[in-house]
């Protein structure tokens, strides 16, 4: 079993109801599967991150400080963050 963080960022950390959720995963499991159990959690969040079945266009995803896509393996202790994007002016 692997124990991730999600970070979630303005209006997302809104409607997931915090900023941060701790969500376990099995051991061969990707950012989707965490995604999952993140989105089990958290309801509504799901309206406003998808489009369909897939993450919005509008939605950056981040492993560790680094862009991710939903096939990226994790490992326990890992931190996904997610995101609208970034104004400013």
């Amino acid at each position: 079993m692997h124990t991730v963080t999600w970070r979630l960022f303005a209006d997302l950390a809104e409607v997931a109801g915090g900023r941060e959720h701790a969500v376990t995963v099995d051991g061969d499991s990707t950012i989707d599967d965490a995604l999952d159990a993140l989105l089990a959690e958290c309801d509504g969040l799901d309206d406003r991150i998808l489009d369909g079945e897939t993450l919005a266009d509008d939605v950056n995803l981040m492993r560790n400080g680094t862009p991710a896509s939903l096939t990226d393996s994790i490992d326990d202790g890992d931190e996904l963050a997610m995101f609208p994007p970034v104004t400013g002016g």
